[in-house]
């Protein structure tokens, strides 16, 4: 097969029908686009241009290949422009907590929908169900303890602990104006979070609790809000989970104490993926989203 720069020099100069033309759109010479148009013709053996003066005319041969050449770049043009298309749009799955995707990301999910409709997110909740190596989730906006070499972190903000209840609560409830008061009253665990009652309570200097035995087990923040909301017993949260609770009221905070947790919140995705169009967009408009949030309402 003849070389693809001396096919490139041929089909750009018979489209223009002169060689400084095609040198001008190639960013060659003009002298590089008649060798290699002349290396072309000695290996097939054939003129493709007759040449006099300064005009170049296809011979019988050249108006053969011409066409064939056409449609060919022609059809590398469009997958290549498929490819970009499909990188810069179509669906981009993001891993996600359940109770981070209902309390906080899809109230504002029309906000990225607006500005990038050429992109469908697809939230994908589960736990275990997900793999970055086998391209099941493009993206996930997670808790990180531990970093690992092969994923790319975007630091989002400090996941900051604090307990939660409902109003009624306090007013019919065990006395709550001390983290010591706890002890009368059910603690909600969030078992794949099992640090969290421990980080606390420590940092309250309450260390004769042991919450796995003063309440039930939940596996999302999700159930153990709801149950704190309907007045059965007192949740660990981060304020991107409760913002919203907390304005309209159906949830209070007992005690003023803030802990960090041991994870803080960063968007992840495979290292070399970082700069696809999709996660970039996404990416940007996260990152955008969690800077204009009103204090104390989401990412601290």
């Amino acid at each position: 097969m003849p070389s693809l720069s001396a096919l490139r020099a041929f089909e750009a100069a018979a489209r223009h029908g002169s060689f400084r033309s095609a040198a001008d759109e190639l960013n060659v010479t003009h002298s590089a686009i008649s060798h290699q148009v002349k290396a072309l013709e000695e290996n097939l053996g054939v003129p493709l241009f007759s040449r006099g003066g300064r005009a170049v005319r296809l011979t019988e041969e050249g108006r053969i290949l011409f066409p064939v050449l056409r449609e060919a770049f022609d059809g590398i043009v469009a997958g290549t422009d498929l490819l970009r298309r499909r990188q810069s749009g179509g669906t981009l799955t993001v891993q996600v907590y359940v109770t981070l995707a209902v309390r906080w990301l899809l109230p504002r999910l029309h906000g990225f929908a607006k500005a990038h409709n050429e992109v469908q997110v697809a939230l994908a909740t589960s736990y275990t169900d997900w793999d970055f190596a086998r391209g099941e989730v493009d993206a996930a906006i997670l808790f990180v303890e531990q970093r690992h070499a092969d994923l790319d972190y975007t630091p989002l903000g400090k996941a900051r602990l604090f307990p939660v209840c409902a109003p009624s609560l306090l007013e019919t409830g065990p006395p709550l104006r001390q983290p010591s008061d706890l002890r009368a009253h059910r603690l909600l665990n969030v078992y794949p979070a099992k640090h969290d009652w421990p980080d606390w309570l420590a940092a309250a200097g309450v260390t004769d609790l042991e919450p796995d035995l003063a309440g039930p087990r939940f596996d999302s923040y999700l159930l153990a809000l709801e149950e704190a909301a309907a007045g059965g017993g007192v949740s660990l949260t981060t304020q991107a989970f409760v913002a919203d609770d907390l304005a309209r009221g159906r949830l209070v905070i007992p005690f003023d104490l803030k802990v960090d947790s041991r994870a803080p919140w960063y968007l992840v995705c495979a290292k070399e993926r970082r700069n696809e169009p999709r996660i970039v967009k996404f990416r940007n408009w996260l990152l955008e989203t969690v800077k204009n949030e009103p204090d104390g309402s989401g990412f601290e």
